[in-house]
């Protein structure tokens, strides 16, 4: 079974499960409901029984049955409530570890849901866990209640039913009109919301270029849109929600008008009068409630629309057993790749080469050639379209991602580091092994430079704002990427940030990761790099130009780069 399967079965099962646990939440709702007739039959017993007949054991003897009942109404109520709570827990526990698993790939793939969805898995255990779910659970029992005022008087049952009928006309007008400025509202917050996010991660660029006032400029104008939509939607709102209440007020004087016209007829007694008027509260209170708590039915449905579609249409990868350690032979198959936008271009075309243990490929080629796009393949980032990267003769894209990650070491050219302690930034934010720690550390050069920082290797880094030169940083990257020993490693313009002494440290460490055997591969364009390579790749417009040892590629473009001068020469003669 494929991950996409794994998925839409997750997401089935936990509707299955969650339909269970709601039986469950019924079956309480159901003695819950019957026993709210306690306080009406408590009232009638008064009325009609003992003020009639002054019995004062009658009436002790109705008070402690009618406490007992409620008593355990009561009871019943608290695991109600206990059962939501756990089920929202439950949920929360299944769906946002597997949100994250299928998070970066998404990410990857030109989906920003990830970034959102722990926030729906939150709201959506917040109106599971809220009153919501017991209105839901307490609508059915409208009618029961309704049948009952019918029996104790069929013109009280009449004023009752039109009453319902009223308020729940007066939820579905709500609904109606409010849905879909809801609906534009909240998508409208939700990309605002994310693009300010992102916007204001780059907050030195916002500051020392003063474009903090156009950031304001473009977030109100976006904003305005949804201001006037909220302004619609509160003024729709307050009158239906008002409607509702002068309605319900009403229907309520009414029962009694009606009911005491009845008594005063002899057609119903006084304690039958205030039990159907409490009959009719406890009737319409699931209503008056569900007109309040539609938003939240609307908003939990919607949430669970995007949740389905994530989980059925995120495309994760299959992956394979837990392989052993690789030695570390690299080889890249006829590997292709495409893009993904409406007219499709090819990113990478047939790309064939070999790395074995302890030999150091330096691609290279102009902006926009692959170079960058080709690391990632090789580290199993992205899917091929095409071809594969095998490691040992096992894909690295369908390798298990745990797993593999023990393996690679990966310094992308974008540097980011995780707003945690640089300990915990070089362990890849696992469990801490702080010999391992250190040792990464002094292979990257950097073991003094963390020392002399205020609180060493627990020195926190935050993900815009760091005490760190754009050097040091890169420093702490490398350290990650050789934490663990691992066997491949892949560097993305690794010096770009460097001063003389950081580079000085980083060819040290390429030359011990050499002796150790390790597969390396670097994209660079500084000579003294270069030189330590064994074998290059020129890539240009995502094509291999020209491949072989470093003195053969060299020599070559050596000869090109000659013969070029020698034209320009005779053309300027």
């Amino acid at each position: 079974m494929n991950q996409h399967d794994k998925n839409a079965n997750l997401y089935t099962y936990l509707y299955h499960s969650c339909q269970h646990a709601l039986l469950y939440i019924g079956l309480f709702s159901l003695f819950i409901n019957l026993f709210m007739l306690t306080i009406p039959v408590y009232m009638m017993q008064i009325f009609d029984r003992v003020l009639a007949a002054r019995n004062y054991q009658t009436l002790i003897f109705l008070t402690l049955i009618a406490a007992f009942i409620l008593l355990i109404l009561s009871i019943l109520d608290m695991v109600r409530i206990r059962i939501a709570g756990r089920i929202s827990n439950w949920l929360d526990e299944r769906l946002s570890p597997a949100a994250l698993l299928s998070g970066p790939d998404c990410i990857l793939n030109g989906n920003n849901y990830p970034q959102l969805v722990l926030k729906d898995i939150a709201q959506l255990k917040s109106i599971l866990s809220g009153s919501f779910l017991f209105t839901l659970m307490d609508t059915p029992w409208v009618p029961i209640y309704l049948l009952v005022i019918v029996l104790i008087s069929p013109l009280l049952g009449v004023v009752a039913t039109v009453g319902a009928i009223l308020l729940f006309a007066i939820a579905i007008m709500n609904q109606r009109l409010t849905h879909k400025i809801q609906t534009k509202i909240d998508n409208s917050s939700m990309m605002n919301t994310f693009n300010t996010s992102n916007t204001l991660r780059h907050a030195e660029v916002i500051q020392a270029m003063g474009m903090l006032g156009h950031l304001i400029n473009g977030w109100q104008e976006k904003n305005k849109k949804s201001l006037e939509l909220t302004e619609e939607l509160n003024k729709l709102s307050s009158v239906i929600i008002s409607s509702s209440k002068f309605a319900r007020m009403l229907l309520q004087v009414l029962i009694l008008a009606v009911g005491a016209y009845l008594v005063l007829n002899n057609q119903i007694t006084g304690g039958m009068m205030i039990a159907a008027s409490i009959l009719m509260s406890r009737a319409l209170s699931p209503v008056d409630q569900a007109i309040g708590a539609w938003k939240q039915f609307q908003h939990g449905k919607e949430i669970m629309e995007r949740l389905k579609a994530h989980f059925e249409n995120s495309s994760q990868r299959n992956t394979s057993i837990k392989l052993p350690k690789p030695k570390g032979l690299l080889s890249v198959e006829g590997l292709c790749l495409s893009s993904s936008s409406a007219e499709p271009r090819m990113i990478l075309e047939d790309i064939h080469f070999k790395v074995k243990p302890g030999e150091i490929l330096a691609l290279l080629g102009p902006s926009a050639a692959g170079k960058t796009t080709l690391a990632r393949l090789i580290c199993g980032i992205v899917k091929p379209t095409s071809g594969s990267v095998r490691l040992d003769g096992a894909d690295v894209y369908h390798w298990d991602r745990n797993d593999f990650g023990h393996y690679v070491g990966y310094l992308p050219q974008d540097i980011e580091l995780f707003s945690a302690s640089i300990k915990d930034n070089i362990a890849r934010l696992g469990p801490v092994d702080e010999l391992a720690v250190i040792k990464a550390a002094q292979l990257a050069g950097c073991h003094d430079m963390i020392l002399h920082l205020p609180n060493g290797y627990e020195s926190l880094i935050q993900s815009s704002i760091s005490q760190l030169s754009g050097g040091q940083r890169q420093r702490v990257a490398l350290a990650r990427a050789l934490y663990g020993d691992p066997q491949l490693i892949v560097l993305d313009e690794p010096n770009s940030n460097l001063d003389a002494e950081g580079e000085f440290a980083l060819l040290n460490a390429l030359l011990k990761l050499k002796e150790q055997k390790c597969t390396i591969v670097v994209i660079s364009h500084r000579p003294n790099l270069i030189q330590y390579a064994d074998n290059i790749v020129l890539l240009s417009d995502g094509k291999i130009k020209m491949a072989g040892t470093k003195e053969k590629v060299l020599a070559k473009l050596q000869l090109i780069k000659t013969e070029h001068q020698q034209r320009s020469s005779y053309g300027m003669g």
